[in-house]
């Protein structure tokens, strides 16, 4: 039976797994393909045990169907721990308990590019999104980057295939802008740059079953609409 709280510790890539009997710390071995998990997250009376000092971040629920677990981050007050495991490694070893794996998921970083657009009337363009968290609320064009990816091309190319526009961005730094999403644990870092257009609405093509509208809006307007923290964060550094 897996335990019910478990602490996840990391230190730079490294992190501490114990077997079902809490004894630690245990090696992972990519491609192991044993189809019972033997290896989890230990708890903080192992920890105790083990007497390693930490200090508690945050937690994180882990639900599968039935099973319910607290996953507690957890910063270890230790010099590096070389004989942890890598984190790279939890995700191949069949041994590793799933909600180790989905903690090791949860905690890589999605990176987001987005772009503030303006016209000579200093005007944003915004669409209304017709999927995901936001559907039906304004946005900055933008989204997901491709791996391998500048964030200053994951704009652009998000901006022609939404709205069929090619933009080129301008020599302002980007607004990047990190938040973590405790109700699932995941963290999102966003990356929004500023260009200039000066089309008509009706000039665009807006990608079918994702936009749903697109529109011009005054700074303070815009602001107002911006309903993703990203979004807000970002106008609001040109609104003063």
């Amino acid at each position: 039976m897996h335990p019910t709280e478990v602490v996840y510790l990391e230190h730079d890539g490294k992190l501490l797994l114990v077997d079902e009997s809490g004894i630690g710390p245990q090696p992972c071995m990519m491609g192991r393909q044993e189809s019972a998990p033997i290896l989890r997250f230990p708890t903080r009376q192992e920890l105790d045990g083990m007497k390693i000092p930490w200090e508690e971040e945050r937690f994180t629920d882990i639900r599968f169907n039935e099973l319910s677990i607290r996953v507690i981050h957890g910063l270890p007050n230790i010099e590096w721990p070389s004989h942890w495991t890598w984190k790279d490694e939890v995700i191949s070893d069949n041994t590793v308990h799933p909600v180790a794996r989905e903690a090791v998921y949860r905690s890589i970083h999605r990176l987001v590019a987005k772009v503030i657009i303006q016209n000579e009337q200093h005007e944003v363009l915004m669409a209304k999104v017709e999927r995901g968290f936001f559907k039906g609320y304004w946005t900055l064009p933008g989204g997901y980057m491709n791996h391998s990816e500048e964030p200053s091309q994951g704009c652009v190319r998000e901006a022609y295939e939404e709205l069929g526009i090619s933009l080129q961005v301008d020599d302002r730094k980007p607004i990047i802008t990190q938040r973590s999403f405790h109700r699932d644990g995941i963290s999102f870092m966003s990356f929004t740059y500023f260009s200039k257009w000066n089309g008509a609405i009706s000039d665009l093509k807006l990608k079918q079953g994702e936009i749903a509208e697109a529109k011009w809006f005054p700074l303070e307007e815009a602001l107002s609409n911006a309903v993703s923290e990203f979004d807000h964060i970002a106008i609001e550094s040109i609104v003063n």
